[in-house]
């Protein structure tokens, strides 16, 4: 599964994901919120694809225009408000394991710069293994990922059964100001899903 399936795969998911609209030349921008606006592929390399996060409406349009001139017939572009995370991760889980890393702020902070502040390993009997700063994650936080992984494994079973994985991506996060200042209460989102 890629990316562009795995955005279907969380909308009709019980995962709390981000509400994300396909583009089309017609769509209106809020001017109140900042936007993230991503490329999907149908086939091939998916990964590293164009974005921009956290613009203003005008540029969020702009830059969507000619994302999806070029994306349109090979994929799709989809758009969602602008979130500030505040912790994120990856979710792995497969038949024998479910394996939480997180990272201070943006999940680009691990997958970009290779930052990470822990990693929980709970196996198939429970056990717990820890690798980092175990207090960056509480129990309530590590708890409500393992549910999400047990419904990511219910959702994706016969892939596991055949071996395979799936990765998630989330945060911890706000919504965000004009100015990227967070506003209202803390959420937990996820933002892609694939089989690996």
């Amino acid at each position: 599964m890629n990316k562009l399936m795995g955005f279907f795969e969380l909308k009709d998911s019980d995962l709390p994901a981000v509400p994300w609209k396909e583009f089309n030349e017609k769509v209106c921008f809020d001017d109140k919120l900042l936007w993230t606006v991503r490329t999907a592929v149908e086939k091939g390399e998916d990964l590293n694809l164009p974005r921009v996060v956290g613009v203003k409406a005008k540029e969020a349009y702009e830059s969507a225009v000619k994302l999806y001139k070029k994306y349109r017939d090979i994929g799709m572009v989809v758009y969602y408000p602008y979130f500030i995370a505040e912790k994120s991760g990856t979710l792995y889980v497969d038949n024998s394991r479910t394996v939480i890393e997180a990272v201070e702020a943006d999940l680009w902070n691990y997958v970009t710069y290779n930052k990470k502040d822990v990693t929980v390993i709970i196996g198939r009997d429970n056990s717990v293994c820890v690798e980092g700063n175990g207090e960056f994650l509480d129990e309530k936080e590590i708890e409500e990922l393992r549910l999400y992984a047990s419904k990511a494994k219910g959702m994706f079973r016969e892939n596991i059964a055949r071996g395979e994985g799936v990765l998630l991506e989330w945060s911890y996060a706000y919504n965000s100001d004009l100015n990227k200042q967070p506003v209202g209460d803390r959420y937990l989102v996820f933002y892609e899903i694939r089989t690996v």
